[in-house]
């Protein structure tokens, strides 16, 4: 007797039905009831049941967001996933990654099969998408000579740009020779110098547009070297042709204005590109002007002219410096001298006359004592101011005797 806990019990029972391929993307048909989809999560919620049996289901947000209808109560669908276990209620349930309403049958399962197939093989590699012209020559169309889209397509296309040329080819877009008819068209127009590729059909009914959700279609575009737009049906129409081509247009119409930009729109292109090439034309021209002013410059330096104008602004040079030195050398020399100047002056014996003091002569020979002079001597007595004329007449052998 081998002994579980609930938890491996669960564990054990969720891994069983994990590794059985069987229950691993089923097909189940049922009718909804009692769906919930909480809006912060995104996760959906809902039985699928039918006259004896239901069984629980979720589909969750990553899925969900997908859906093109509103699941309600009540509707039959068609449900894609693989039946799990919640192991912590222990409540096997299935988890739904596709949902459709039930009607389409075999051609639904055909088209999931299909885009599943295409889809590993990279047919919808968003990376190898090639963008669109911005002004085709020569646009093909690929549609039905009889139909509505057709007109529509030529109508837009002239009226936005008519110097674009459009090629028609013609083939069956309903019925079982379709898939044939529209995969050699587009051969044809690949083929061609067209630019971009139409390929477009008017609304209708699933069975209608079957036509472009067969693989001989998607390998006509795949294989398409000129970029391809798909316009099939209606806006909420999704079809492998759309998948598959290059960029996808709600109706044939948007996908004439998709394809050729607007008689206003080519005339502000060509203004852009007018001001653009006026503007590199003068920074061309900006630079070039500035070379030749260098190139100049150096020829000039390089002449005899320009190398004798060269030495003689380095010569008027070096004697402004010369002259700016002796200049300061000189005023350097003169402010010794006047130091000299004033030191001299400053022991000049007139200096001291000024002070009050006075030189006494007899005789032209300075007289130093009392005994230098007699009465009655002349005396010459210079001052700091002038001189003066006296004679002696006394002496009594002090200074202040005379």
């Amino acid at each position: 007797m081998i002994q579980f806990t609930v938890s491996e019990l669960n564990r054990y029972i969720a891994l069983q039905l994990k590794g059985d391929a069987r229950l691993q993307g089923i097909l189940l048909r049922g009718e909804i009831s009692n769906f919930t989809c909480y809006r912060k999560s995104g996760h959906c919620y809902f039985t699928l049941k039918d006259e004896t049996s239901s069984v629980k289901a979720v589909m969750f947000a990553g899925y969900a967001s997908g859906l093109r209808f509103e699941p309600r109560d009540g509707m039959r669908v068609l449900a894609i996933g693989s039946v799990g276990v919640y192991e912590r209620d222990g409540a096997y349930q299935v988890y739904v990654n596709d949902l459709q309403p039930d009607g389409v049958g075999a051609n639904y399962i055909a088209f999931l099969q299909l885009k599943e197939k295409l889809e590993g093989l990279g047919y919808f590699d968003e990376k190898a998408k090639q963008p669109l012209p911005p002004l085709p020559k020569k646009i093909a169309v690929v549609t039905s000579q009889e139909g509505a889209a057709l007109q529509d397509i030529l109508h837009i296309l002239r009226r936005r740009c008519p110097i674009t040329e459009a090629v028609v080819y013609p083939a069956l877009v309903q019925g079982e020779r379709a898939p044939e008819s529209i995969a050699a068209a587009v051969e044809q127009a690949s083929r061609s110098d067209c630019d971009v590729l139409i390929l477009g059909r008017g609304g209708g009914s699933a069975e209608d547009l079957q036509a472009f959700n067969t693989e001989i279609v998607a390998r006509a575009i795949h294989a398409c070297p000129i970029p391809t737009i798909s316009a099939v049906g209606h806006e909420t129409d999704y079809s492998i042709a759309d998948l598959t081509a290059d960029m996808r247009a709600p109706t044939p119409s948007a996908a004439a204005e998709l394809a050729v930009p607007t008689m206003e729109q080519l005339r502000s292109g060509v203004n852009a590109l007018r001001e653009g090439l006026q503007n590199s034309m003068e920074q061309i021209l900006n630079h070039a002007t500035g070379l030749l002013l260098e190139y100049r410059h150096r020829l000039a330096a390089c002449s005899v002219e320009g190398r004798l104008t060269l030495w003689q602004e380095r010569l008027a040079q070096m004697q402004t410096r010369l002259n700016q030195s002796a200049a300061k050398g000189i005023a350097h020399r003169e402010a010794q001298l006047m130091q000299q100047l004033a030191r001299l002056d400053a022991m000049s014996p007139v200096k001291v006359l000024t002070r009050g003091y006075a030189l006494v002569y007899h005789e032209n020979k300075l007289v130093t004592s009392v005994q230098d002079a007699a009465p009655g001597d002349r005396l010459h007595i210079r001052l700091g101011d002038g001189e003066i004329h006296a004679v002696v007449q006394a002496h009594t052998g002090e200074s202040h005797g005379i």
